[in-house]
């Protein structure tokens, strides 16, 4: 049976990837065996059909993370249909739809159109904020709800928008952790680096402005992008203002090559700051073992897998489904999916303009937490955690 689900995500991804180029989409229904539930509770052929989508980058450089999201959606949709699950007494079978947006903001709108004109269900996604913004537009304008696990930027339930819900801490949250950790550090002088991005520029200017109250100086402030590989010039720079911390806004593609070539510039000894978008099981084989790996501290939005109502069985269900793809959302976008069919059980109707009035009530046991909403769409209550490197592993901080 977990075998079986292997093969059918496996086909999933790789269609994935092939059709992004061209903005197609792969539909699949459930996978067979994430459960392990058994085959008489699987749905009627005649059941009605609910298309639940994950969009995330499922190309590029942040693929790993797309595909880690993409995998929680399918083991939700997979055990949804194990269940039997009925809505309004008429039996249902779910499929997701899975979309990759490239991180790409001008793929994200158009995907986001594409699932308003196809009547999908309901969204899981964005992964980025840079993303999910835009989108969360297009969303609102055809009343189809998302909820995002992974894009943690404040600006995104500014707006208003009563389809846009997040169940994660955002960058307010997260900023403020890591600069808070780099005054009990004892630091006095950071290096503020980011990528442009809505994400990584949103973050960076929360840790300098939390980082200034706390008495610490930002004695360097510089600018990358979200392709870039080469960091010298930067890193030069940041060298030679002597600080004793840097910051880093952006993903781990470029957090990677970072840290190794701060090690040829004899950067070692400084603590390298950075939120969820560098605190990947992956960051570790990006930064080749270099020496600064030992002085990263990342933040997450989320309680660690150890605190988690019923976070370390559902990772050991994951890694049987999944060996190796596990980076940090997928339990979120697992619990997002379930979060929707539950509003859509209570509301007695798949119909999103129906549901969303339940989903912005929820009071859901989820697998990463207790989830309900502000009158903004945020999560109340959103915990983080911070996490440090030993031995090439990601632990959380104690």
């Amino acid at each position: 049976m977990q075998f079986e689900l292997r093969l059918s995500v496996a086909a999933v991804l790789a269609a994935s990837a092939v059709l992004a180029a061209c903005g197609q989409k792969t539909e699949t229904p459930a996978a067979p065996a994430a459960s392990g539930g058994n085959a008489a509770a699987a749905p009627a052929a005649d059941a009605q059909v609910v298309k639940l989508a994950s969009v995330a980058p499922m190309s590029g450089s942040q693929a790993h993370y797309g595909k880690d999201n993409a995998n929680g959606v399918l083991m939700a949709v997979d055990d949804l249909n194990q269940q039997g699950v009925t809505i309004g007494g008429k039996p249902v079978r779910f499929e997701a739809v899975v979309e990759d947006d490239a991180a790409d903001p001008t793929q994200g709108t158009a995907v986001a159109q594409k699932l308003c004109d196809s009547k999908v269900n309901g969204v899981v996604g964005h992964l980025n904020s840079g993303t999910t913004i835009p989108a969360s537009k297009i969303y609102n304008d055809c009343e189809l709800p998302m909820v995002t696990g992974a894009a943690t930027n404040p600006a995104l339930t500014k707006n208003g928008y009563k389809t846009t819900f997040r169940i994660i801490a955002n960058d307010n949250t997260l900023g403020a952790a890591l600069a808070n950790q780099a005054k009990a550090f004892g630091l006095k002088r950071v290096a503020v680096i980011d990528d442009r991005t809505a994400y990584g520029q949103g973050l960076a200017e929360v840790f300098a402005a939390v980082a200034k109250q706390n008495g610490i100086e930002v004695v360097s402030q510089q600018f990358t992008n979200d392709k870039a590989t080469d960091f010298m010039a930067i890193l030069t720079a940041v060298k030679a203002q002597n600080p004793d911390g840097i910051f880093y806004g952006g993903m781990d593609a470029q957090a990677g090559p970072m840290l190794r070539q701060m090690e040829q510039l004899g950067l070692t000894t400084q603590k390298y700051f950075g939120g969820d978008g560098i605190c990947t099981t992956e960051l570790a084989k990006l930064s080749g073992g270099s020496k600064p790996l030992l002085n990263v501290v990342c933040a997450e939005g989320g309680a660690s897998l150890t605190k988690m109502p019923g976070g370390l069985a559902w990772r050991e269900r994951y890694e049987k489904a999944f060996p190796g793809q596990f980076q940090i959302y997928s339990p979120y976008t697992y619990d997002a999916t379930m979060l929707i069919v539950d509003a859509m059980k209570r509301a007695n109707s798949a119909d999103p303009k129906v549901y969303l009035a339940q989903l912005a009530a929820s009071d859901y046991a989820g697998v990463t937490s207790k989830i309900s909403f502000d009158e903004t769409g945020d999560m109340k209550n959103a915990p983080s955690t911070l996490y440090q490197y030993v031995d090439g592993k990601k632990k959380a901080m104690d």
